[in-house]
């Protein structure tokens, strides 16, 4: 009796830890979840995600010098919504340009104020994201995947409208939601240190 009680308390215990990694099944039904969401995350797929990010950053400033503040606010919902996971739960944003004590952006209300301004509830931001950024390139120091989780960090060198480069130190933390695409869920910018 007792050895069937232990085997029964491994079994409760073991259970949740088996199933904690996996992602919850849309409405019950197995056959609406993708095989890519159960797939381990590959060094393309963090590459991808990043040329995706540099490519929207360019759009949203491309977008604000054609059309005007709201356009370019609109399109930078989209890509919060799209490219970060603060549709599940807070994400790890630390902005390139923030001071205390509103270093940190775990919303996406923090986050939106930060790429394109226009909050009184952050009044320091200017929209980095409204800078006339016309280029990127990432060149990553590295790249860790531990299965459905990734962590790259590297530079990221942006070229605005007048050819002005600047360059910023980042690292990005990416899970994959349930649909299988990868979600930035860590997202740390710094100017890179200068000893003077």
């Amino acid at each position: 009796m007792k050895k069937m009680n232990l085997k029964a308390a491994c079994l409760a215990l073991a259970l949740p830890l088996a199933f904690a990694g996996a992602p919850a099944l849309a409405a019950g039904n197995a056959a609406q979840v993708s095989p890519a969401v159960y797939a381990p995350i590959t060094v393309a797929e963090v590459e991808a995600a990043q040329k995706a990010w540099g490519e929207a950053l360019v759009a949203i400033s491309t977008e604000n010098d054609k059309n005007g503040y709201a356009a370019a606010k609109r399109l930078a919902e989209k890509v919060l919504d799209s490219a970060y996971g603060y549709n599940y739960g807070p994400v790890l944003f630390k902005p390139t340009l923030t001071v205390a004590p509103q270093t940190f952006r775990t919303t996406r209300d923090g986050a939106l104020a930060y790429f394109v301004g226009g909050d009184t509830r952050f009044p320091n931001d200017k929209g980095f994201a409204l800078k006339s950024w016309r280029g990127f390139k990432i060149d990553n120091a590295g790249i860790v995947i531990t299965g459905d989780s990734a962590i790259s960090m590297g530079n990221v060198t942006l070229t605005d409208a007048k050819g002005n480069v600047t360059v910023v130190d980042k690292t990005w933390g990416y899970v994959r939601d349930g649909e299988g695409k990868l979600r930035i869920v860590l997202h740390h910018s710094s100017l890179p240190y200068s000893a003077k």
